[in-house]
Order: C-alpha cells, then structure tokens, then sequence
C-alpha cells in the first residue's frame, strides 16, 4: 500500500488529518512522526526505527515542533539522494511570510495553513494540489 509521512508534534491536528483522508477515501498508510529527528529515523531506518518501505510518496510536514523543525528537516531531506524527490507539504499555523519564503526555498510542493481542511482551507490552490496528489 502506498504511504504518506505526516510530521506533526499536535495530537490533535494529527488527528485532523486522519478525519480527513478517511472523509476524502485516501487510501494510503498514514506514518506519523512527532518531530523531524523522529522522521528522519523512520526515513533512513536509523536508531531502532525500522525504515518506512517503500518510501512515502508525499510528506506533510509541521513547521514548528520541538528537536528538530521543519525548516531543519527539509534542509537534512533535501541533502539525502534518497529522499530529496519525496514531495513535501508543509502545514503549519505560521502565515509569516519569511516562513514560507524559506519554505519554498527548499523545494516544499505547497504551503498550507492549519487545520488541514480540503474544502475550506484559505491554501485552496495547494490543498487541492494535495488532495489531488494522494488520490491519484
């Protein structure tokens, strides 16, 4: 089955997401990590985590979190020969501009502001390239 990797240190916006691709009949695995250090180890197999196999074929990924960021996490992605092609989403509460220029200067797919909502989400051209993404 395909997956999707969602980074996300909020229980309840995990939770959010989970309501939402049931809603919407994403038929993917869900992984979830609660920081980018917890991430990057189930990506790499590293440190007793058991590697995610196959890769997942979209990241959705917080900003703000604690050990290791987002911005932090896409800088150590995008480094791995391995893992700079996976397609990441950020959704975030930050609609500061310098978070999503920084964003975007690592190669990030969309940018969307939390909660993640397919219907009503104020990132409709990215939320629906998402949704889009994970249905095909």
């Amino acid at each position: 089955m395909r997956s999707v990797l969602l980074v996300e240190d909020d229980f309840f916006d995990t939770m959010t997401v989970k309501k939402s691709f049931e809603k919407f009949s994403v038929q993917h695995h869900l992984h979830t990590a609660f920081n980018g250090l917890e991430a990057l180890d189930m990506l790499l197999g590293r440190n007793g985590m058991e590697a995610i196999s196959p890769l997942p074929e979209v990241i959705l990924l917080d900003l703000n979190m604690p050990k290791m960021n987002g911005h932090e996490f896409l800088t150590e992605i995008r480094q791995h020969e391995d893992l700079r092609h996976i397609p990441v989403f950020v959704i975030t509460t930050s609609a500061m501009d310098v978070d999503r220029l920084s964003a975007q200067n690592l190669g990030v797919e969309g940018y969307i502001i939390k909660p993640l909502d397919f219907e009503t989400s104020t990132d409709m051209v990215d939320s629906i390239s998402l949704l889009e993404r994970l249905l095909k």
